[in-house]
């Protein structure tokens, strides 16, 4: 069902700030960059191989990555697996007792399909899910 690690993201207070360190580190620019008013949020994307580094800064004090950083600061945010069937690997994760976190939008980066499973029900890891 799970293909591979598509991206791990990182919440950040300051995403210029943050882009600047990881163009230092990659020695290159943001592969990608873009807001999802969606979801509000705003994020670089620096590839790693087949996988990638999403740098997150939320747009909104409201929004989950404004709140998470308000209450854990910057760091880890989530692990994304891509699936090649969003629908059926959230079957097959309801199935293992793991809890879709409902969301109004379904679009991600890049504007594919993600949905999130919820950290309660994943050993205390947000999980996300991508269809490319």
């Amino acid at each position: 069902m799970l293909k591979k690690i598509d991206h791990i993201g990182i919440a950040v207070r300051d995403l210029d700030a943050a882009v600047q360190k990881y163009s230092a580190l990659f020695r290159k620019p943001a592969d990608h960059l873009e807001e999802i008013a969606a979801q509000k949020v705003s994020v670089a994307m620096f590839r790693a191989g087949e996988s990638s580094v999403e740098l997150l800064q939320g747009t909104a004090d409201d929004s989950p990555i404004s709140r998470f950083v308000e209450k854990n600061g910057e760091g880890i945010h989530h692990i994304c697996y891509a699936v090649a069937d969003l629908n059926a690997a959230l079957a097959a994760a309801e199935e293992a007792g793991m809890s879709p976190i409902p969301q109004e939008n379904d679009r991600g980066a890049g504007g594919y399909r993600i949905a999130f499973l919820h950290p309660k029900t994943t050993g205390g890891v947000l999980i996300e899910l991508v269809e490319k």
